[in-house]
């Protein structure tokens, strides 16, 4: 592409980031479908703004997290609900069972380490570009492997930006 290139009058990047996290409510809905039993080695990492419309997490969640959180599905978790615009689980941070509701435009990033299977979302309300987080610390079993945060390492990471270069 040139820099004569005309803006699109079709919004590509909403059209992929939309069918992007499609894949994250295909993958869930499966889950929920198999009775909330993940497979084989199969486990998430779902990162999210916190406070992008329609989250609902507890307020000391919140707190600690005032821009983004991480967690992880794998063994603790229970009350998987898909929907079309977003899922909700029960998880537990500390002891403390605690509910999330997260809408897909919330997230920023799915990671299946099982398999090196990453997607990477541009946020979706204005000013909220991804920042560095901490992990959640939902009560997952121990010695599982990080998060693959930013990979650039050859595995299988989708990242689109359709951002236009000045």
């Amino acid at each position: 592409m040139s820099e004569d290139t005309p803006d699109s009058l079709i919004p590509y990047d909403t059209i992929v980031q939309e069918a992007l996290r499609a894949v994250v409510g295909r993958v869930l809905g499966e889950i929920e479908q198999s009775g909330s039993e993940l497979p084989g080695a199969h486990h998430f990492y779902i990162t999210f703004k916190t406070h992008a419309p329609g989250v609902s997490i507890p307020a000391s969640l919140r707190e600690r997290f005032p821009d983004e959180m991480t967690i992880v599905l794998q063994n603790k978790f229970w009350d998987l609900n898909v929907r079309e615009d977003g899922f909700s689980v029960g998880l537990s941070f500390n002891q403390i069972p605690s509910q999330l509701d997260i809408p897909y435009s919330a997230i920023t990033q799915f990671v299946d380490p099982a398999v090196d299977f990453g997607l990477q979302f541009q946020a979706t309300v204005a000013d909220m570009a991804p920042a560095a987080t901490e992990e959640a610390g939902n009560d997952e079993e121990q010695g599982r492997q990080a998060p693959v945060a930013g990979v650039e390492d050859g595995s299988n990471v989708v990242s689109v930006d359709f951002g236009r270069k000045k």
